[in-house]
């Protein structure tokens, strides 16, 4: 534009002082006639007028090859303000839409990174039923996911406690007598505060692999957005059944105590959950949560199913436990075989899988 004005400029002036030298010099003594005075302004512009590099005009009339090379063209000045941009597209986009180039790949939303926090969760002697315990000086550890789904998992790795066979508490909250058999024979108004638990025919204590078990459910339900509270989260923990059971209550949805049975047996009866006794379910605590538990235990069980373990008849047995009897959430022990089950490390993890899908049917039922 600028060189087009340039050049308008000049032939102004040419063809001014051309008319002027004409309008001067007198007619017939030697002065230029009008022809040859046009032809001399024309000669005087060809000089005047710089020479345009051939890139030049083609660099004018090029499309943009791109979104970077892009530039905006200019409205013609008769039709508006000289020089006012014509922009190929709206300025500005309605609030919340994203402008995506053809071929360009949408941004990808990036979640925070994953950080799980650890905090210790002792005994409150606030909270109902804490009185009934009688080994109560260590501490729960709740894990906590910053990608999670706010719902916590109770695990109570089975055992595990130093000194637990030598005191005992109440099998009832109102201190009735126990209704079925068990590690405490039926009738009995106290039983062992936890006890220790049984050996496996290979020498492998069962404490020990409920412990391994519970690390490994714990794991993948963190992966899986659940926070977790750990009862059991080291070797030895001073928390008797009864004080893991009120800690759970206080901290988590549901509470699944991992166990291997004691039966006797020199073969593998497989797998099952301890359901809860008709003898029970007047207890208020039981009567509120007793049906939620049952469904949670099914659901471990169909896990369990599904990763091809063996089950032991329906999957359920009717067990009075000091657990269920001190608790006000939905809550499961699982006996995961007995002392002739298999239990190596792999199909530790086939067994945690199948616990992990049942977890899951249950929460989104």
């Amino acid at each position: 534009m600028r060189f087009h004005r340039l050049t308008s400029y000049i032939l102004t002036l040419v063809l001014l002082s051309t008319l002027l030298a004409g309008c001067m010099a007198p007619h017939g003594s030697g002065g230029q006639s009008p022809e040859d005075s046009e032809e001399a302004a024309s000669e005087s512009i060809r000089e005047a007028t710089p020479e345009v590099p051939e890139d030049s005009s083609k660099a004018s009339s090029a499309q943009p090859s791109g979104k970077d090379d892009q530039e905006h063209t200019t409205v013609p000045e008769e039709s508006g303000t000289p020089g006012a941009p014509v922009p190929d597209e709206p300025l500005s986009r309605p609030s919340g839409e994203e402008k995506t180039e053809p071929g360009a790949t949408p941004p990808e939303t990036t979640e925070p990174p994953l950080e799980i926090t650890r905090t210790e969760v002792c005994l409150d002697e606030s909270w109902a039923f804490a009185g009934f315990s009688a080994i109560h000086t260590g501490a729960a550890v709740l894990y906590h996911t910053n990608r999670g789904t706010g719902i916590v998992i109770g695990l109570n790795a089975g055992h595990g406690t130093r000194g637990g066979g030598k005191q005992k508490t109440y099998c009832h909250p109102d201190m009735t007598p126990k209704v079925t058999g068990g590690t405490t024979q039926a009738g009995a108004v106290m039983s062992y505060a936890i006890s220790a638990g049984m050996t496996f025919r290979d020498g492998i204590l069962e404490r020990d692999l409920t412990l391994a078990a519970a690390r490994v459910l714990r794991d993948r339900l963190l992966d899986a957005g659940f926070d977790v509270l750990m009862l059991r989260d080291d070797v030895d923990v001073q928390l008797d059944n009864v004080a893991r059971t009120v800690i759970c209550n206080n901290t988590a949805a549901c509470h699944i105590s991992l166990h291997w049975d004691s039966d006797g047996l020199d073969y593998d009866k497989g797998a099952f959950f301890m359901s809860v006794p008709d003898g029970i379910k007047y207890l208020e605590n039981v009567a509120a949560h007793w049906e939620e538990s049952e469904k949670l235990g099914t659901c471990l069980i169909d896990g369990l199913r599904e990763r091809g373990v063996r089950i032991f008849k329906n999957g359920s047995y009717d067990m009075d436990l000091t657990q269920t009897a001190y608790s006000w959430i939905p809550s499961v022990d699982i006996e995961l075989g007995n002392q002739c089950s298999e239990h190596s490390e792999q199909w530790l993890e086939n067994q945690v899988e199948g616990l992990l899908q049942g977890i899951k049917a249950y929460f989104e039922q």
